[in-house]
């Protein structure tokens, strides 16, 4: 059985405890979910925000600051002068003048990410009231694209449940939360980054299934044209990895389907990575894989970064949080 990203890490805890940047100190899920995964010892954690308003908030859930459990006001904050200064040379470019950075140092999200770019957290994670585009965008001008990747994309590990069938097992589904109708290029770099991702979280070698409607020439249109062109270039140029597509959902999934649509595949029926062709597939699919095949799933998480940043649902639980701090050090130790 996979473990869950808290029993991953758990199983094998760091000699010394990593820091993760909370952007919303202020939400009392995110600081009970940053309270529990110190408790743990999964991480420390920042808890950016008004300082009072922070205080205030820990002392709700009972907590305090102290023994990992730090507050960053970026108002009163030593470091955000020099975040400022880090800003404006990052964003110069693009008409940011002094005045422009140093409003954007005092804004929770890039404080944050700057924490991280600068090496005081190993990630941060944000999102249970800012929107997904916010926490994005701020990843990428802040944290910016890993050098090997070609873009930045998202997915959602799926955790079947106890009383699944023999067949069900952990996956990663993606892109379901960012990349909105990728090109065959794009879905090759959401591929090879989901494969990265799989191998950090789920700690197993990736299948990677490129799905469709369509299984092995089953029907014909440009959207499978897209897919199976993006199959190619990945045998073509990631030849290590172990692809197979086009293919519909049971032909990736189930063993005997996977052999009849299939037959000496590999990957058919044992695929743990699943590529979706574009984002309404891939967030309607994880949805009814969650509600209605009672998977849990976590997410979205992204990927591509240089360092990691992390997403939370509006509607999150505190459990959730906790979840996406071990997610976030599970993956900056496989950077």
């Amino acid at each position: 059985m996979t473990l869950t990203p808290i029993a991953l890490l758990r199983s094998n805890l760091p000699d010394t405890r990593p820091v993760v940047a909370l952007s919303e100190g202020t939400d009392p899920r995110v600081v009970e979910g940053g309270l529990a995964a110190r408790q743990l010892g999964l991480a420390d954690v920042i808890l950016v925000g008004p300082a009072d308003k922070v205080q205030a908030t820990l002392a709700d859930v009972g907590g305090s600051e102290g023994d990992g459990v730090w507050i960053h006001d970026p108002d009163r904050s030593d470091l955000t002068t020099s975040f400022t200064a880090e800003y404006l040379a990052l964003r110069k470019h693009k008409g940011v003048d002094e005045a422009k950075a140093s409003a954007a140092a005092r804004d929770p999200l890039v404080y944050a990410a700057m924490l991280v770019r600068l090496g005081h957290a190993v990630g941060t994670v944000g999102g249970a009231v800012a929107t997904t585009s916010d926490v994005v965008r701020a990843a990428i001008q802040v944290i910016g694209k890993a050098p090997d990747a070609a873009m930045v994309s998202s997915f959602f590990m799926m955790y079947p449940p106890d009383d699944a069938r023999a067949h069900a097992r952990a996956m990663l589904y993606s892109d379901c939360g960012l990349v909105i109708d990728p090109t065959s290029d794009e879905l090759v770099a959401i591929a090879a980054a989901s494969a990265k991702s799989a191998r950090a979280l789920l700690r197993a070698e990736p299948q990677i299934a490129m799905l469709s409607f369509s299984t092995k020439g089953s029907a014909k249109h440009s959207v499978i044209d897209k897919v199976t062109t993006a199959t190619q270039t990945l045998h073509e140029n990631h030849p290590d990895l172990s692809v197979d597509g086009e293919l519909q959902f049971d032909a990736a999934f189930v063993p005997s389907v996977g052999e009849r649509k299939s037959p000496g595949s590999s990957v058919a029926g044992q695929a743990n990575v699943m590529i979706f062709p574009n984002l309404d597939a891939g967030n309607i699919s994880y949805k009814i894989t969650q509600r209605l095949g009672g998977y849990a799933a976590i997410g979205p998480i992204l990927q591509g970064l240089a360092k990691p940043a992390n997403d939370l649902s509006r509607g999150c639980s505190a459990e959730d949080v906790t979840e996406m701090i071990a997610v976030t050090v599970l993956q900056s130790q496989s950077n």
